[in-house]
């Protein structure tokens, strides 16, 4: 079994990927997208985006990287599919999944789903400009408005040469509402040669059980149910107890400890509060401090209630 730990645009950043990767035994971890358009990209860029390329492409804990493009031209995302591996990536995927609307409308991500020729010659060219001992990977919804090329978007990917292939199992106009389809994913699954990954819709380790039985797959990715519950992914591998509230709030003291430490402080409330609309579904106490914080603009002000509680529970 493995469990690999998804891209999560403006979510799963270096840091993120550091706190979850200590506590869990992920296979592979995969950035949020580098967007290439039509130019090699600076090596900062990269660097950027993933700091790991300057630790031979591994978090501080050791669990490889795998650098994301999301791109359109299949010159260009060969070339930087190139870099990435030079730079010190553990292969490269590429992004066809992202629903977001300012992605779609400039011909990025889920968008490309519509046109599975598009689709082959991104992923060929990637592959063909790749070593090939070097994993060349995608991500795919099961389609953009409807689920009817899934197959075929599925078939593109691997007749274009590709490693292996996640599926997010919903489409673009389904976005991140239930249910996940993964019935689709064991058709997928059955055709294909290769491993095949499945995603979407893991909050615990009985989700991740039922989704590989139905799929037949031995291969997950998880995204929202790893930010949730952080240590999902060893629920999952190891049969480990859920984390407590306590131990959670922890995490967070020393995501924030990251954030402060890394980045310019106004950068940090939109994202401890984003954090904490993922909390909120498995602690009913992140939904209780949720409520307090949110009313707070200022970094002093949050760290300052994230202190007071977690001191008050140690």
């Amino acid at each position: 079994m493995r469990v690999i730990l998804a891209p999560m645009e403006g979510v799963v950043d270096d840091h993120m990927r550091d706190i979850l990767s200590a506590i869990n035994p992920f296979d592979l971890v995969v950035t949020e997208f580098v967007r290439v358009v039509n130019q090699l990209l600076p090596d900062k860029v990269f660097y950027k985006l993933c700091p790991e390329l300057l630790n031979h492409g591994l978090t501080p804990s050791g669990t490889p990287v795998r650098v994301q493009l999301l791109g359109q031209e299949p010159e260009w995302m060969a070339q930087n599919a190139i870099r990435a591996v030079e730079l010190g990536s553990h292969g490269v995927d590429a992004n066809f999944g992202c629903p977001a609307k300012t992605v779609n409308k400039s011909k990025g991500g889920a968008v490309l789903l519509q046109y599975p020729e598009n689709v082959h010659n991104i992923v060929k060219a990637m592959r063909d400009a790749v070593p090939s001992h070097q994993p060349v990977t995608a991500k795919i919804r099961l389609g953009y408005e409807d689920k009817s090329l899934f197959m075929e978007n599925a078939l593109a990917v691997y007749e274009a040469g590709a490693s292996e292939l996640a599926i997010h199992a919903r489409s673009k106009t389904d976005g991140y509402k239930p249910p996940a389809y993964w019935e689709y994913i064991t058709e997928v699954r059955k055709r294909l040669p290769i491993p095949i990954i499945a995603n979407g819709e893991i909050w615990n380790a009985a989700d991740a059980q039922r989704c590989m039985a139905i799929t037949g797959c031995d291969s997950v990715m998880i995204g929202r149910g790893a930010i949730s519950l952080p240590n999902l992914g060893d629920t999952i591998k190891t049969g480990a107890v859920p984390y407590t509230w306590l131990q959670t709030l922890s995490l967070l003291m020393a995501y924030t400890e990251k954030e402060l430490s890394g980045r310019k402080s106004d950068y940090y409330p939109s994202r401890i509060k984003q954090w904490f609309s993922y909390l909120n579904r498995q602690y009913p106490e992140a939904d209780a401090l949720f409520r307090e914080l949110r009313v707070y603009k200022t970094t002093e002000e949050i760290v300052n209630v994230l202190q007071q509680t977690h001191q008050s529970l140690s």
